[in-house]
């Protein structure tokens, strides 16, 4: 179980501690009787190699937080979590921008972030470059840099190592039309590189694309979990009866 303390009173208020973290979770108490907001409870599932996992529902219902817990962003109050590999969380791919510094510099800053040792980043930089199209750009500092520009070196350091678990909350878009083609070749390698998936989304086609089980969250519980597409079936039919909150 995953939940969140609830302050009273001025900007600690229920309503903007629930905003905050994007919950619908339900109302509760913990050991010393201090309100939280519950946002995920009884959710468990396992994931094997070459599994893609994705996670329905509607804002608030936990998909983010589950994400999070995986990632070890938030500890569980009951149960625990278990991964082997390395996790790749692709949250923000403009993670660790500084706009200061050099794309070079901002390309190195990002890598690490992401896991990779400085020999990985030497051995990845060529193709980095090339990616990106920036040519001379990469000596300037970032602040000059259009906002094109910088999703362009954001999302080809963002794609250029192998993946082991793989989270996205929501997929990834990158530029204008010209480089779309290209982002959407890179997204296509970079995610079925990966040994597992979990993805976050909104897009129904997408998730039923790319992942082949589903679970539908709903007010931070295992609503559906089965096949992606029967899941995906039920959660439309369920939304189309202007059921989903």
């Amino acid at each position: 179980m995953i939940s969140f303390p609830v302050y009273q009173g001025g900007s600690r208020s229920l309503k903007k501690r629930m905003l905050f973290h994007g919950s619908a979770g339900r109302i509760g108490t913990d050991a010393g009787d201090q309100m939280v907001i519950e946002a995920l409870r009884e959710v468990s599932f396992s994931l094997a190699a070459g599994d893609r996992l994705a996670l329905l529902g509607a804002n608030g219902a936990g998909k983010t937080t589950l994400l999070r817990a995986i990632a070890g962003i938030y500890e569980p109050v009951q149960g625990k979590v278990v991964t082997r590999g390395r996790i790749s969380p692709m949250f923000d791919i403009n993670l660790g921008i500084d706009t200061d510094l050099s794309g070079f510099d901002n390309i190195h800053l990002r890598a690490l972030l992401l896991g990779l040792t400085p020999a990985e980043i030497e051995r990845r930089m060529p193709e980095i470059v090339e990616f990106t199209e920036l040519g001379d750009y990469l000596e300037m500092p970032v602040r000059t840099y259009s906002a094109g520009m910088i999703l362009r070196l954001s999302f080809a350091v963002a794609t250029c190592f192998e993946p082991e678990i793989l989270l996205m909350d929501e997929w990834i878009l990158a530029g204008d039309a010209h480089f779309m083609a290209r982002a959407e070749t890179r997204v296509r390698s970079f995610v079925e590189r990966a040994s597992v998936m979990v993805l976050a989304s909104h897009n129904l086609d997408l998730c039923s694309r790319w992942c082949t089980t589903g679970i539908w969250l709903d007010r931070g519980s295992i609503r559906e979990m089965g096949p992606i597409n029967e899941v995906v079936r039920r959660y439309q039919t369920f939304v189309s009866k202007g059921d989903a909150h």
